[in-house]
């Protein structure tokens, strides 16, 4: 089963420009709020129309704006998991079950009675089946919305941030939970996210969404590692991003820092930005000296198991070509603690610099 998406939609804040195609996996749609992503997938299900474009699910063309196709939810087989599970309040959770089944006529009533019966226990909410959605706790109600959603054997499965709605500590005990029910279902799975650990955690691959188009794909991998791009950076999780410039074949001036750093790969001739990761800046090891400088540490924010550091690098007055009154601090993450108001000897390894475009 597969999945294939080229569709335009004209906004007031932006324009959805989107094309990409997912086989049998987990693909995360990684972007901010407002950036077009639930819109994304709202296209694919059939409750938003774009404007042009083309969308199959398992083969079939279920919208295609040229040939003035646009088949209506229902029969596009797509499975979607809303961010408040849309329960139905009035109904039991049996009553929800079954209405996802009423609209398959093949199986009958008594088909149905037994598919709600198998869905109930492979989802452990058999117990709860005469109660209404708000006798239920979050994990319960997103369980029965995943059963319901399930239910009439769907084509492709859409989750629109299925976790925003429960603190963090439930969050993660539904995630695993949602993780293992759909480790044998057969089709794509989009997963919609603006958290990139989920992202990282659920899919395979990724697409990093930015005001409406796609500014990285690839493995999850690969975008954490190589995010190439400012907003990828940024959605990845990387603090550390400034404006650079090439400055040989592999070296980059990073003005902001008062740096010139050494880069692994060569740089591209688009470069604008250059990033790091808190936590790949690192203590100098005895004898090291690319891209290691003197740095102060200014001031420090402690997490439970963590602490950021602001370092601001120690170089010439000049320095990269910037000025050093203008110099801007880096942040550091780790579990160990430098000197505050000393100087310590860091490194930004090679192989950890971001080479960015906008």
């Amino acid at each position: 089963m597969s999945v294939t998406v080229d569709i335009y939609k004209e906004f007031r804040e932006f324009s959805l420009d989107v094309a990409f195609s997912a086989g049998e996996e987990r693909i995360g749609i990684l972007g901010a709020s407002g950036c077009g992503k639930s819109m994304t997938l709202k296209s694919v299900a059939g409750i938003e129309r774009p404007d042009r474009g083309f969308i199959s699910i398992d083969g079939e063309t279920v919208f295609d704006a040229g040939k003035k196709i646009n088949l209506p939810p229902r029969k596009r087989k797509a499975g979607y998991l809303f961010q408040n599970y849309a329960l139905f309040p009035t109904m039991t959770v049996a009553e929800n079950l079954r209405i996802a089944l009423s609209t398959n006529g093949k199986i009958g009533r008594d088909g149905q009675r037994k598919k709600t019966a198998r869905l109930l226990e492979r989802f452990g909410i058999a117990d709860l089946v005469n109660r209404y959605p708000s006798q239920l706790s979050g994990g319960q109600q997103q369980r029965v919305a995943l059963a319901r959603m399930l239910a009439p054997d769907p084509r492709a499965i859409l989750l629109d941030e299925p976790f925003s709605a429960l603190d963090a500590f439930l969050r993660r005990q539904v995630e695993d939970e949602l993780s293992q029910s759909l480790t044998e279902f057969p089709g794509t799975i989009l997963f919609v996210s603006h958290d990139r650990d989920e992202v990282f955690r659920f899919c395979e691959r990724m697409i990093v969404l930015d005001a409406g188009k796609i500014t990285r794909a690839g493995s999850r991998d690969e975008v954490f590692a190589e995010p190439r791009t400012v907003p990828a950076a940024r959605l990845t999780g990387c603090k550390n991003i400034a404006t650079a410039n090439k400055a040989g074949e592999k070296l980059v001036d990073v003005p902001d820092w008062g740096v010139t750093l050494m880069t692994k790969d060569a740089v591209p001739d688009g470069l604008t930005h250059a990033g790091i990761r808190a936590h790949h800046i690192r203590p100098a090891l005895p004898g090291e000296t690319v891209n290691c400088f003197e740095f102060s540490v200014d001031h420090r924010s402690e997490s439970p198991f963590f602490s950021t550091e602001y370092v601001t690098a120690l170089t010439g007055e000049n320095a990269a070509g910037g000025n050093r009154d203008g110099r801007k601090a880096l942040y550091r993450e780790s579990g160990d603690h430098l000197p505050l108001e000393r100087t310590s000897r860091l490194c930004l390894p090679s192989d950890k610099i971001l080479l960015l475009r906008p």
